[in-house]
């Protein structure tokens, strides 16, 4: 049995998983992620679940973006060390 197994997977509980983010014009995140953690500032410029492109801009260094982000685009994204959590 999975240790983790009682522990609930949706959008209120907190993350189960992570991965570095490389910001990609083109290709959709693997994952569809619960939140963006954004490791270094600056401009975080996606693509929502919903299909509307957004910039989020002057993110400050250890800020958590709640957002379902289908896309992270390396243009517009100036902000670092991204973190998908789901």
């Amino acid at each position: 049995m999975d240790r983790f197994s009682e522990f609930p997977t949706n959008l209120v509980a907190p993350a189960r998983d992570a991965v570095a983010v490389v910001p990609n014009d083109s290709a959709d995140l693997a994952q569809l992620p619960r939140a963006l953690f954004v490791g270094a500032a600056g401009n975080v410029a996606v693509v929502m679940a919903g299909g509307q492109s957004v910039v989020f801009e002057n993110c400050a260094a250890g800020v958590l973006l709640p957002v379902r982000a289908a896309r992270i685009r390396a243009t517009g994204t100036t902000a670092g060390a991204l973190v998908a959590l789901w």
